[in-house]
């Protein structure tokens, strides 16, 4: 019969198959792809010079979306994830501000999704694919801008 371990046996090297370390988990953890879309989402729009998340029709789609009483805000659009059980891939659409480098830009964000959905998830991050779909100019207006305005989508985008 085994004995029960005391404060000093913790510190004994695991190497001892007495004191081997317990199984690393006693289940299972799924995690659902728009979890690892909203972390990341949060995590692109903490860089400066990301002025949206989507392309124009997504960006168009979501500020309807976002008028229905009771829906829930696009934090995740934009974003694409593919979840399996170690490992994430993600795609990401945005709009910059005009001006920023754009390299640099994309390093940045980059490395803040991986780094938050990592240090979140436990998962690792193979690879983000940035697309960089439309600057926004300082005078021109915004798409939900438009529509509050109008009342109405732009024709041409």
């Amino acid at each position: 019969m085994a004995q029960t371990p005391t404060p000093a046996d913790l510190h004994k090297s695991t190497a001892d198959p007495e004191f081997a370390a317990p199984t690393p988990e006693r289940g299972r953890t799924v995690l659902a792809v728009g979890v690892v879309e909203k972390i990341a989402g949060m995590a692109a729009r903490e860089v400066a010079g990301i002025h949206a998340l989507g392309s124009g029709f997504t960006r168009t789609f979501g500020a309807m979306r976002d008028r229905v009483p009771g829906a829930k805000s696009g934090v995740g659009r934009g974003i694409k994830a593919e979840v399996g059980e170690k490992q994430t891939a993600i795609d990401i659409a945005l709009v910059v501000e005009y001006g920023v480098v754009i390299p640099t830009l994309a390093a940045e964000v980059r490395e803040n999704i991986i780094a938050a959905v990592e240090r979140m998830t436990g998962l690792e991050v193979v690879e983000v694919n940035i697309a960089v779909n439309d600057v926004h100019l300082p005078d021109e207006p915004d798409v939900e801008e438009l529509e509050e305005e109008t009342g109405a989508r732009p024709r041409v985008q």
